[in-house]
């Protein structure tokens, strides 16, 4: 956070903000940029400071990402409403719910966080990238920990094969010089948000961008994991001038809405796609499937098809509406009676 006086410039307003407000915003209410949110608590930045809000009967802070700008009553500090989004990072939510969990909004890049020992995973990466290009934000993978191992090449070589959306950087968070390698994403006006699990470094990296001193938990060296040091999403300004949304590691990464980011991760596999001999090909055993061919003749992963395929399948079931949902759970049990019926006939109980 800051208590120094700042512009609406400098927390990232824009004429993309500006062009929602009309006569009477201007003349009764004050733009300010949420830095917090908890179950209860929303605390906003504006020139002259933090301020904590109050939201209106019928909102939650549930619907508010970090990094959302609000229009508020200066008299009574409540929110009146938040201001279209030119990003938002949202994964679905834990548990059986089908609700979207907002993350960070207004950002121009997301950190994709990753460690050179076994965290690294490209599976989790490539849902991160797909959130991340479903968002609007700008995808870069940071492989931290790059001091602790000989062959950092071979990771920052695996992690742009995952996709060409993202960009690779390799460091030790905890070397101020190298941390210079973020400098693009970082200046003035400018807004990231740090993703990844626990133990991987974010809290070590919003410490040398921003200058605050949270504390850095030590990770497990048999399964690389550590613990949650990080427990909610805040706000933090960068030395640099840029703002910095630090984020808890998170244990489910579900995919929601995120057709077109999934899409863009896989454009090769689409490609091929649009190449089959049938246009509702399952790319399984169809004649005429340009993207088994290319399994056969070695140029695509099975495992990455193999994954493209079960991020498609989760996204839609997230995605589906409470009718659809009903409507699958009613063919299931139409299903499930029908067999009981058939199994009934051949053992005679039916004439």
């Amino acid at each position: 956070m800051t208590s120094q006086t700042l512009t609406l410039a400098d927390l990232g307003w824009s004429n993309f903000f500006m062009t929602q407000l009309d006569l009477q915003d201007l003349a009764n209410l004050k733009p300010m940029r949420v830095s917090e949110v908890q179950r209860s608590i929303v605390r906003a930045l504006a020139e002259d400071g933090i301020h904590n809000l109050t939201m209106p009967p019928n909102m939650t802070t549930g619907e508010l990402a970090v990094g959302d700008w609000v229009l508020v009553n200066p008299e009574t500090q409540r929110v009146t409403r938040y201001l279209e989004r030119r990003s938002i990072f949202g994964r679905k939510s834990a548990g059986p719910e089908q609700r979207q969990q907002f993350i960070a909004a207004n950002i121009d890049t997301i950190f994709i966080v990753s460690s050179c020992n076994t965290d690294f995973n490209p599976a989790r990466l490539e849902r991160y990238i797909a959130l991340a290009s479903e968002s609007g934000a700008q995808p870069v993978i940071i492989l931290t920990k790059s001091d602790t191992v000989e062959n950092v090449e071979d990771y920052e070589n695996q992690a742009r094969a995952i996709s060409p959306l993202a960009d690779v950087i390799a460091l030790n968070a905890k070397d101020p010089d190298q941390l210079g390698k973020l400098e693009p994403w970082c200046g003035k006006g400018q807004t990231i948000a740090l993703v990844g699990s626990s133990g991987v470094g974010k809290s070590t990296l919003t410490n040398g961008l921003a200058g605050t001193s949270i504390d850095t938990g030590e990770i497990r060296e048999d399964d690389a994991k550590g613990r949650h040091t990080t427990t909610n999403r805040a706000l933090y300004r960068m030395t640099s001038g840029g703002w910095l949304i630090d984020t808890p590691g998170m244990r489910e990464i579900g995919v929601q809405q995120a057709a077109e980011g999934i899409d863009a991760v896989f454009a090769d596999i689409v490609e091929l796609a649009m190449a089959c001999h049938f246009n509702d090909c399952a790319h399984n055993s169809e004649p005429g499937c340009a993207v088994q061919g290319a399994i056969t003749s070695g140029t695509l992963d099975p495992d990455r098809l193999h994954r493209w395929q079960k991020l498609q399948r989760e996204d839609e079931i997230n995605t589906e509406t409470l009718a659809q949902r009903h409507a699958r759970s009613r063919g299931k049990e139409q299903l499930y009676k029908a067999g009981r019926a058939k199994g009934k006939a051949k053992r005679g109980y039916l004439s």
